[in-house]
């Protein structure tokens, strides 16, 4: 099993940078591939990116593209997300995810693909 905390959020103005922190504790952080989702009030849970458990591969949300990066640091068993240029409609509730399995395709975009979340951190962005 694995626990994820996330933490990072926070206030931004329209335009603005935030990086997202996901610490994981428990056993083998590297054979987890790890995600981000969020939800914003009255929406279903989005996804946002995805990275394999080597970091090699990586998916993102045609919305996000370009201004969001995943990141991971198994060794510090740490799962990062570089916010630049954030918009009005990024403001949700950001949740890191966690499975033991491997995932390709669209087989990152469902919530139900994954085991383990954390409590998720808030961003807002003002405008």
């Amino acid at each position: 099993q694995v626990r994820l905390v996330e933490s990072g959020g926070g206030l931004v103005q329209v335009g603005g940078s935030l990086r997202l922190s996901c610490a994981a504790s428990g056993r083998n952080f590297g054979t987890y591939a790890m995600v981000w989702f969020r939800q914003a009030p009255g929406k279903e849970r989005e996804f946002v990116v995805g990275i394999n458990q080597s970091g090699v591969t990586t998916s993102y949300a045609d919305s996000v593209k370009g201004r969001f990066t995943i990141s991971r640091d198994n060794a510090k068993n740490m799962l990062y997300l570089r916010m630049n240029g954030l918009k009005p409609e990024d403001k949700a509730v950001y949740y890191c995810a966690a499975t033991e399995a491997w995932i390709y395709g669209s087989r990152w975009y469902g919530a139900s693909t994954y085991n383990y979340w954390g409590q998720g951190t808030q961003v807002t962005v003002s405008s």
